[in-house]
């Protein structure tokens, strides 16, 4: 009989006559989800996303500048913000990628997700106090870089639950509740950081001590999956390979991550110049620009967080997924054109309605299609966590792609036409690569 790599006998005989005709890489444990969760598990997932990113990105946004200004002089403000962001960047990256499979991999009695839901929360918070009352540069980078693994302990996880938990007719409604509660989140997140600008400790803390409760909520709801015996340990190539998952194996999962890299490039090229572009295209003064920025990002959260309950609804009852999310992503792509040609801050606001209107569809859908992509149901977590590098890698690469490309044929860094033109383009291409996939419609 083949060897169970969680050390125990498949619980059934039927059970192990299929295990034993399975290659290595097909066994598994647990499978599709297939009864519908109620609406206790759906507000407290919605409440701890929301809670969650409200603690995190309140400090990422606004939090991190802050502190770095209240410490060190003007002129090393850059360099000092640069450091801190570019290893909680580091942090977050193979954290989330190795948390997930941790999770996957836990045998704790309590289930696989739960210990590190609330756990990496409490490390977050403790490591907020860090920064807070840090003194110097070194001991914010130490307490960003630790806030980041502990957030990214905390997110694997919970991203993982609705793969866990969610049946198919159900994730469309549940990855937008996820999408509408993050992006809520990130604007409220920015609303405590400035209202909280002059008491570090409570912006930083605050929040982080609410979403360790929200967790705390959430993870007694949960109904989390407990394996059944001790994995087998794990040789250095197998951690290795943690961070991949074969395209020709699961050639579907692989157009999903282009599809996500692409998009999340495409947003991130235009955004981190978004307040130059305002100044430089629109004509607007720096004050004059921020407001017109702030505005344009409620009017964006706005209408995603109308459609895309909508677009996750629809998605679910019709099981259509590749539509919407092809769909969303050329629509980003003809918004971003438009900005090439938007003259007025009014313009702009038209158009920041129509990336709202199809992130918001993406978001609503794009997860579940994730999720209905994956390769093995017991690596769920460390498949998704392979997945975020989609979000993680563009966000590193965008500011400096885009700054190549303002720079071509202008002295001044003005180029906007080329930086969204190559960002259209990308998400042309994010849209044409979901339609080879075959496992969802």
């Amino acid at each position: 009989m083949a060897t169970n790599p969680y050390g125990t006998t498949p619980p059934t005989p039927a059970a192990a006559v299929a295990y034993d005709v399975l290659e290595p890489r097909e066994r598994h444990w647990f499978s599709e989800p297939t009864r519908k969760v109620g609406p206790r598990f759906t507000i407290a997932l919605f409440v701890a996303q929301l809670v969650f990113f409200v603690a995190l990105l309140g400090p990422a946004i606004v939090g991190i500048a802050v502190k770095v200004d209240s410490i060190v002089p003007e002129a090393q403000r850059t360099s000092a913000v640069a450091l801190v962001a570019g290893f909680g960047a580091a942090a977050a990256f193979i954290a989330n990628v190795l948390f997930g499979r941790f999770s996957d991999r836990t045998t704790s009695r309590w289930g696989r997700r739960r210990p590190w839901l609330v756990g990496g929360t409490v490390v977050m918070t403790l490591a907020f106090v860090i920064m807070a009352l840090g003194t110097n540069v070194a001991m914010v980078t130490l307490g960003w870089f630790l806030a980041q693994i502990g957030a990214n302990a905390t997110l694997a996880p919970f991203v993982a639950t609705l793969a866990d938990q969610v049946p198919k007719v159900q994730r469309g409604k549940i990855a937008a509740a996820l999408g509408m509660a993050q992006n809520i989140g990130i604007y409220g997140g920015t609303l405590v950081a400035q209202f909280f600008q002059d008491d570090l400790l409570v912006m930083f803390v605050g929040p982080a001590i609410l979403a360790v409760v929200a967790m705390a909520v959430y993870a007694w709801v949960l109904p989390d999956q407990v394996l059944p015996g001790k994995p087998e340990r794990m040789a250095l190539r197998e951690w290795v390979t943690t961070f991949w998952v074969s395209p020709r194996r699961h050639p579907d999962f692989a157009l999903a991550w282009w599809s996500r890299f692409l998009i999340v490039l495409a947003t991130f090229m235009f955004t981190t110049f978004r307040l130059f572009y305002m100044q430089d295209r629109i004509g607007l003064e720096s004050g004059e620009a921020v407001a017109a920025v702030s505005t344009g990002v409620l009017i964006y959260t706005v209408v995603l967080v109308a459609v895309s309950p909508v677009a996750g609804w629809i998605s679910d009852r019709t099981g259509r997924r590749k539509f919407f999310v092809a769909g969303s992503t050329l629509i980003f792509a003809i918004g971003t054109l438009m900005l090439t040609q938007a003259g007025t801050v009014g313009q702009f606001y038209a158009v920041e309605a129509i990336l709202g209107l199809a992130y918001g569809i993406y978001v609503g859908v794009d997860l579940a299609l994730v999720v209905d992509v994956l390769p093995n149901p017991d690596d769920s977590g460390k498949d998704l966590g392979v997945f975020n590098m989609a979000n993680a890698i563009p966000q590193t690469l965008a500011p400096a792609l885009g700054g190549v490309l303002l720079a071509v044929n202008s002295a001044v860094n003005q180029n906007y036409d080329l930086l969204l033109w190559v960002a259209g383009i990308a998400s042309v291409i994010g849209a044409l690569v979901i339609i080879p996939i075959k496992k969802v419609r």
